[in-house]
């Protein structure tokens, strides 16, 4: 497994990794515990270290499992985590961590869930510029001079709450939803943190499977999968169809490197220089296994990414997820 430094951290990651959303088990369909526990082991055993989670995936459920996961090998693992939209209030605009203390009595929780004393990468989980953005940055700052985290950095799409985030110039990681799908951040955002040595972790880079190209517009989701609303809303079901119509257009391209369009997907966010590392949702051993696939393949030549161009073109499609 290749690995990259997560920007001006230092860390050094995967360039595959794994996120751990779906572990949670109460947001996309069905999940099994053990199945959880063994797809880890396997990323471990083949070279995947770096494991993203939030405390708000399950309701500290999928921290717990990794928390699990990581007894006694905690040095094999870089995890990062999230904290903010636990206590949100939506009609007030902000989170509950109301003052420093809240903040890093938050943080605190994670780390009991996780099972560890330090946590490597801490992220802002608020989405854009709330009150309480300040009292995020003063109580990280303070955690990372205790040693209970490595570096910090923020989860959202939001440029300008991005630069806020990072105005004296210690933000150390973004993590935001890309894919050939979804490629606005390379207009402005990727060149920001380009210059900042900002760590980019993308999520999304299947765009939430249908970069896959298993979904069909017959395809129906489970009652706890939150997907299911495609189906459910006139507008979100006709952005669907056209989605997999683009997916149509790029399965020759796949199919002409004998490779499958998760891969091709996963080796086109790689090939952006911003990009440390993408991390594919997971929940089983044979989804692993395709994606570390991914990571060992050769990046994609020019003629397949002006391919893609001509398909969803630099800075183009559409915003998959706002957070």
């Amino acid at each position: 497994m290749k690995t990259r430094i997560l920007g001006k951290s230092g860390i050094e990651v995967s360039e595959i990794g794994f996120g751990l959303w779906a572990a949670g088990g109460d947001m996309w369909g069905p999940t099994d515990d053990k199945a959880i526990l063994d797809a880890i082991d396997y990323a471990l055993d083949h070279g995947v270290n770096f494991f993203d989670t939030a405390d708000v995936y399950g309701w500290g459920h999928s921290e717990e499992l990794l928390g699990k996961a990581m007894k006694g090998r905690r040095d094999r693992f870089v995890v990062a985590t999230k904290i903010g939209w636990w206590g949100f209030d939506g009609e007030a605009g902000r989170s509950a961590y109301t003052t420093v203390e809240k903040l890093i009595e938050g943080v605190e929780s994670n780390l009991r869930r996780l099972q560890t004393d330090y946590i490597d990468v801490i992220q802002s989980h608020i989405n854009f510029r709330d009150p309480t953005m300040e009292i995020f940055l003063e109580g990280f700052q303070r955690l990372q001079r205790d040693g209970k985290v490595r570096a910090y950095g923020v989860s959202t799409s939001d440029f300008e709450y991005l630069k806020a985030f990072n105005h004296d110039g210690n933000c150390a990681t973004l993590q935001i939803d890309y894919s050939i799908l979804n490629r606005t951040p390379e207009a402005e955002i990727f060149p920001y943190c380009l210059e900042n040595n900002i760590g980019v972790i993308v999520r999304g880079a299947l765009a939430m499977g249908i970069l896959t190209g298993k979904f069909t517009p017959e395809t129906r989701f489970p009652e706890n999968d939150w997907r299911k609303r495609w189906h459910e809303n006139e507008d979100e079901y006709q952005i669907f169809l056209n989605d997999l119509q683009i997916v149509e257009k790029l399965r020759p391209l796949a199919e002409a490197k004998g490779i499958t369009l998760a891969q091709l997907a996963l080796q086109f966010v790689l090939a952006h220089p911003a990009v440390s590392t993408v991390i594919p949702g997971i929940k089983n051993v044979r989804q692993v296994e395709a994606n570390i696939h991914a990571g060992e393949l050769p990046p994609l030549d020019e003629e397949t990414l002006k391919a893609i161009d001509a398909i969803v073109p630099p800075g183009g499609g559409r915003k998959i997820w706002p957070a």
